[in-house]
């Protein structure tokens, strides 16, 4: 009989909508409850994307690697060092003499007397400008002749490719039109190595004649002058002992040593070098983008933590309500503004005023300034800041104000003041919600493309560390801004293309490092506080 009860006339289950058997609520739960999946299903096509397009690219860059061993660049590259070490010795020279030069006109000579003055000295400068056109001429014929071998070696692969293509297509009469040339690399390596011994006396001729002209070489009465007289006596007696470190390494080089995936690996995460469409060897090199982004990213966020976490604590536990009504919104009006508007600020008045700044008299104790440019790391990092701010001030309040009320309550009717509360109870109960903050933060920082991009200086260069703070105001690239700058000008598929997207893999990984850390960092603190 209960079975065949009618059902409660007030019984809403039994009067929802269905459709496809999905009730209101059911859809609801649903929608909202599949973030998680949406999320996993992003995340997967992402990686699957980013591995397609990069994952031929070590593949590429061994093959050119090994090219470039196998044709006898890399040969040249040694001989090319020594060359640009000489090369490098004499423009130090000769800016001694156009110092010297600047030191007579300065004295109120006439041209006559100058030139008098000048002449003194005037063979031992061309002499030892001579011995650099000698060992220019003989590295830029050593590199013509290989190179040119190495583009006929292209070409004929290019050739072969294409008639494969034609084949393919069922074109036989006209693959079998294509006229592929022999080209044999190692015949054209071996006329380079034995003119190796050409190399080798030259290298005598330049020791000995560097060692006579040192003891011909000017005396000045300016002690400055005299000073770097002195200092390129230790830089030429440098050189000539490094002579025989080429030498060797001309004997031990070894052309048919083969490069692995792992070497091409290695060279692409700590290369310091990333040259695109050059007529010798591009480099993919990532250090000197990995360095610039690191150092954005860490004058971004020294000023960013301390700003927008100071802010916060002081916004939720110090300032009235109209102070807070004041603060939150212009804080937070800043990540409305778009960071293209952003970096034209930076490049219009910000980079200039820092410069200009720099120059000043109240900064000339600062060995590093005036700054040489006006775009750098310190202009692109402060402006990065500048929107990472709100991201860390929102998220950092937010978590300050979750505290509940009756932690801060309890502690000021233990007698402790404000300040002890917050600075003892609030923090350090909002401290995860605060590190989560800082990390997304730097995660907008990091992955910023357009300040970077337009403020940063963009030259592809690692920072010279050695420099100290002075680090902070030279130009750099960065991840991102190499990107947004190269991705559209190359070819699909190509070696350049595939490499911008290992570079793309390696941002993306950091950023899972990033929230993976997080989380971890969070978990552990709560553990403690547990």
């Amino acid at each position: 009989m209960s079975e065949n009860r009618p059902r409660d006339r007030y019984d809403l289950s039994s009067r929802r909508k269905r459709f496809l058997g999905v009730d209101k609520d059911g859809a609801l739960k649903g929608l909202f409850g599949g973030n998680a999946l949406v999320s996993l299903i992003v995340l997967t096509l992402i990686t699957v994307f980013l591995f397609r397009e990069g994952v031929g690219f070590f593949g590429q860059y061994r093959a050119s690697l090994d090219l470039y061993r196998a044709s006898g660049l890399e040969y040249v590259e040694i001989m090319r060092e020594e060359q640009d070490d000489f090369t490098a010795l004499n423009r130090f020279l000769n800016s001694i003499q156009a110092e010297h030069t600047e030191i007579l006109n300065a004295k109120g000579l006439d041209f006559s007397a100058v030139k008098r003055e000048l002449g003194q000295h005037e063979d031992f400068y061309y002499d030892f400008e001579d011995l650099s056109y000698l060992l220019t001429d003989f590295v830029l014929d050593a590199n013509e002749a290989v190179l040119g071998e190495r583009d006929r070696f292209i070409t004929a692969r290019n050739l072969e490719e294409h008639r494969r293509n034609l084949e393919e297509a069922g074109r036989d009469e006209q693959a079998a039109a294509v006229v592929i040339p022999e080209i044999d690399l190692a015949a054209s390596f071996q006329r380079l190595k034995d003119r190796e011994n050409e190399f080798l006396e030259l290298n005598d001729e330049i020791e000995s004649s560097v060692s006579r002209l040192l003891d011909d070489a000017p005396q000045y009465e300016e002690i400055e002058l005299q000073d770097k007289i002195e200092r390129f006596r230790e830089l030429a007696g440098v050189f000539i002992a490094s002579l025989p470190d080429y030498e060797e390494r001309l004997a031990n080089w070894d052309r048919e040593a083969s490069i692995g995936i792992g070497a091409a690996f290695w060279a692409f995460l700590t290369g310091g070098e990333w040259v695109t469409n050059s007529s010798i060897q591009d480099w993919y090199g990532l250090w000197p983008l990995f360095s610039g982004s690191l150092l954005v990213s860490f004058i971004a966020m020294s000023i960013a933590v301390p700003f927008g976490v100071g802010a916060a604590i002081y916004c939720n536990q110090v300032a009235g309500l109209g102070e807070q009504n004041l603060i939150k919104p212009f804080i937070e009006f800043i990540s409305a503004i778009p960071s293209v508007v952003i970096g034209f600020f930076g490049i219009v008045i910000f980079g200039g005023l820092l410069r200009d700044l720099s120059e000043t008299g109240a900064f000339a104790w600062i060995s590093f300034f005036p700054m040489h440019e006006r775009l750098t790391a310190f202009t692109a990092g402060a402006l990065l800041a500048l929107m990472a701010i709100p991201t860390i001030f929102t998220l950092a309040e937010d978590a300050i104000n979750n505290v509940p009320k009756s932690f801060k309550e309890a502690s000021l009717a233990m007698g402790a003041t404000r300040l002890q509360t917050t600075i003892k109870i609030i923090v350090p109960t909002a401290l995860s919600g605060i590190i989560s903050a800082i990390l997304l933060g730097f995660g907008r920082v990091i992955g910023e493309t357009m300040v970077v991009l337009l403020c940063a200086g963009n030259r592809i260069a690692i920072p010279d560390f050695t420099q100290g703070l002075g680090a902070f105001f030279q130009p750099v690239h960065t991840m991102t801004g190499i990107i947004a700058q190269e991705l559209g000008e190359v070819v699909p598929q190509s070696i350049h293309y595939r490499a911008l997207f290992m570079v793309g893999m390696v941002l993306f990984i950091i950023s899972l490092l990033i929230n993976y850390f997080a989380q971890k960092i969070v978990i552990k603190f709560q553990i403690s506080r547990g």
